[in-house]
């Protein structure tokens, strides 16, 4: 049988991730909305586009491509943004998942700098590492974003490079153009380490 990408529920001790569902939309419309400062190469939707926006990433989620989360505070039991599982690549087998990125990630203004991100991409790897056995899982970002450059680099991902015209421009105002991506890497050798920084991380918030 050929891997199915899926979002299984990750529980953390801030922050537990949902597979996205329109149950989500009331909560992601207030968050999308509290302070856009940090959305400017990010894809983040208004309040009002939230529901087409939940439709397009469920249609993405059923090509098999995209395995899309609500990050949900347990503090508080709201939805404070979106995260996801992208790109699956099975290279040696159909049934062994190989390669995976973490991306479609983005928080509510008072979710940033509370930990969650650290504890939700923590869940996300351990996951992909210690049930789907991957050997690596990719983070790419906007190469003009160093806010969430600088937060790649934090939950010990590697950079690798920028890979020029990569993808299509998430920023306002660049509908239509492409952007260059900075791709940030970690593999399966260096997740303990990876893993025990992360909980470090998590545990001092």
């Amino acid at each position: 049988m050929a891997f199915e990408l899926k979002a299984p529920v990750l529980t953390g001790e801030s922050v537990r991730l949902e597979p996205l569902d329109h149950r989500h939309a009331a909560d992601l419309a207030v968050a999308a909305e509290e302070d856009r400062g940090s959305y400017a190469f990010t894809w983040v939707p208004r309040a009002d586009q939230v529901g087409p926006y939940i439709d397009a990433q469920l249609a993405r989620a059923a090509t098999g491509m995209l395995a899309p989360y609500a990050q949900i505070s347990t503090a508080t039991g709201r939805a404070v943004g979106a995260t996801a599982y992208w790109e699956p690549r099975c290279w040696l087998t159909d049934d062994q998942l190989d390669a995976v990125e973490v991306g479609f990630t983005w928080l509510a203004g008072s979710a940033q700098g509370t930990g969650i991100n650290a504890e939700a991409k923590l869940l996300l790897f351990r996951h992909a590492f210690e049930e789907w056995h991957v050997s690596r899982i990719d983070l790419k970002t906007d190469a003009r974003n160093d806010r969430s450059r600088a937060a790649i680099q934090r939950v010990g991902a590697r950079f690798e490079g920028v890979l020029r015209n990569w993808s299509r421009s998430w920023a306002p105002g660049e509908d239509g153009r492409l952007r260059d991506s900075a791709i940030y890497s970690i593999t399966a050798e260096e997740w303990e380490e990876c893993e025990k920084a992360l909980e470090e991380r998590v545990s001092r918030s």
